[in-house]
C-alpha cells in the first residue's frame, strides 16, 4: 500500500478561500479497478479511516481523503463552517486534485454522517462524476425532527452568535467496542466541540434539500445505517432509498449497531458488504 499525505487550499470564489486542507492517499501497489472519494463525519478526521481504507485498498481499491475545514489538520473553527458551500469546495479541490494514475478510474462517493449530508447533497449537482455513492449513517434526518419554534429560534442564533454550540453529540452513542470510544475521546484531533448556531442551520437546511430533491439522484446508490444509531436517525436512509430515482439501490440497516458501522465490533462484516456491492458495479 503507498500512503501520502499533503495539502489542498480552497480556491478564491468559495467562502473559506485560500484555506489549507489536509489530504490523505491510499494506493494499491497495482493499479486500483476504483477510487473511492471518503467524506468523513462532523468532529471527526481522516486518519480515523486507516482500518477502512487497508480494507478497500487490499481489495483493489485507492481511497482519497480530506479532513473538512475546521477539522482534523485543516484550517478553520472546531464546530462551525461560514457556509455548508465550504464542505462541497473542499470535495471540488479533493477531485480536482486526483493524480494522473487514477485519472480514467471510476470514482465512488463514500459519505459518513455528516459526510453523508455533504455527499447526498453534492450529488444533486455532481453525480456524473461518479459510478456509484455509498452513505453510511448520513444525517438526513434528525433523531427528532426540530420544531417550528426551534428553527426561528435557529435562525436568530445563527446570525446573532453564529460560533456559540448548541448541540452536543454523547461520544458512547459512537460504537458499542469501548476501545472506539475511548480513542475517539482521546484523540487530539477530535475536539469535542459542540456543533454551532451556524452549522445547525446550515445542516437543517441541506437536510430539508435532500428531502425535497432526493429525486433526482439516479446513480447506484448504497445505505447503510446501524438499527441503534441515535445520533444520525435510520429513518433517514430509509427515506433516501423509498425516494432516490435510482435503478440500482440497496438499504442495509445493520441490527443492534451504533453510529459508526465501520468502527463497530461487527465493522469486518460492514466492510466486506460494501466492497462486494462495490464488485458487483464495477462490473456491470
Amino acid at each position: 500500500m503507498i500512503h501520502s499525505e499533503g495539502t489542498l487550499t480552497l480556491p478564491a470564489g468559495s467562502e473559506a478561500a485560500g484555506a489549507s486542507l489536509f489530504q490523505q492517499r491510499w494506493l494499491p501497489d497495482t493499479k486500483a479497478r476504483a477510487v473511492i472519494i471518503l467524506v468523513h463525519g462532523y468532529d471527526e478526521h481522516s486518519g480515523r479511516y486507516h482500518h477502512f481504507a487497508e480494507h478497500c485498498v487490499n481489495r483493489g481499491l485507492a481511497v482519497l481523503a480530506l479532513d473538512h475545514w475546521g477539522h482534523g489538520k485543516s484550517t478553520g473553527v472546531n464546530g462551525f463552517v461560514p457556509r455548508f458551500s465550504v464542505y462541497h469546495d473542499g470535495l471540488d479541490a479533493l477531485l480536482a486534485d486526483i493524480p494522473e494514475v487514477l485519472a480514467n478510474v471510476p470514482k465512488i462517493l463514500v459519505g459518513h454522517s455528516l459526510g453523508g449530508l455533504i455527499a447526498a447533497t453534492y450529488l444533486l449537482e455532481h453525480q456524473t462524476r461518479f459510478q456509484a455513492a455509498i452513505l453510511s449513517g448520513p444525517a438526513i434526518k434528525a433523531a427528532e425532527e426540530p420544531s417550528a419554534t426551534l428553527k426561528a429560534l435557529s435562525k436568530i442564533l445563527s446570525r446573532l452568535t453564529p460560533k456559540m454550540g448548541v448541540i452536543g453529540l454523547d461520544a458512547n452513542a459512537v460504537s458499542r467496542d469501548p476501545q472506539v470510544v475511548a480513542d475517539y475521546l482521546a484523540d487530539p484531533l477530535v475536539s469535542g466541540q459542540k456543533i454551532s448556531a451556524r452549522l445547525g442551520l446550515e445542516m437543517m437546511k441541506r437536510m430539508e434539500q435532500i428531502q425535497a430533491e432526493a429525486g433526482k439522484i439516479t446513480l447506484p446508490l448504497l445505505l447503510v445505517h446501524g438499527s441503534e444509531d441515535s445520533l444520525a436517525a435510520p429513518e433517514g436512509s430509509t427515506f433516501l432509498h423509498e425516494n432516490v430515482s435510482s435503478s440500482e439501490k440497496k438499504l442495509t440497516i445493520y441490527p443492534d449497531l451504533y453510529h459508526e458501522i465501520f468502527n463497530e465490533p461487527e465493522k469486518e462484516q460492514v466492510l466486506s458488504d460494501m466492497t462486494d456491492w462495490i464488485d458487483r458495479i464495477l462490473a456491470q
